[in-house]
């Protein structure tokens, strides 16, 4: 009997950590490495949620719109580890974000570098493999 229990357990544990690598996504799924972008615009939110972190930012278009767009980061440790703390990408902060629109022509961009209102360059951990 312990032993069908242990089994049983393993089984669940292994479905249950197989189950996030069907869960994510690669690069070329989601973004275009032929759409690259540069927007300017200021932070409204900051989620430093694993696997990715997220910054949202209004960014004034060409015809003085201002549209959000959601901004994909690498993992939020190794975001911070490069100096992309809550402090340095505070909400209201202004940034320059470059990297990658969505496929699905959405206000969503992957980006592969972030620069602060005084100069800092913060990698943000792009997944696109051709860019590393």
């Amino acid at each position: 009997m312990r032993m069908k229990v242990a089994a049983l357990l393993v089984l669940v544990g292994m479905l249950l950590t197989t189950a996030q690598l069907f869960a994510h996504h690669s690069f070329a799924a989601e973004f275009d490495d032929k759409k690259p972008v540069t927007i300017t615009g200021s932070i409204t939110k900051v989620e430093m949620t694993n696997p990715h972190g997220w910054l949202y930012m209004n960014v004034k278009g060409p015809d003085g719109r201002v549209k959000n767009f959601a901004v994909e980061t690498g993992a939020p440790a190794a975001l911070i580890r490069r100096g992309g703390d809550r402090k340095t990408l505070a909400i209201g902060s202004t940034i320059i974000v470059e990297g990658w629109l969505a496929r699905d022509g959405s206000n969503t961009v992957n980006g592969r570098t972030i620069k602060t209102a005084d100069g800092k360059n913060i990698n943000a951990g792009t997944s696109n493999a051709a860019a590393q």
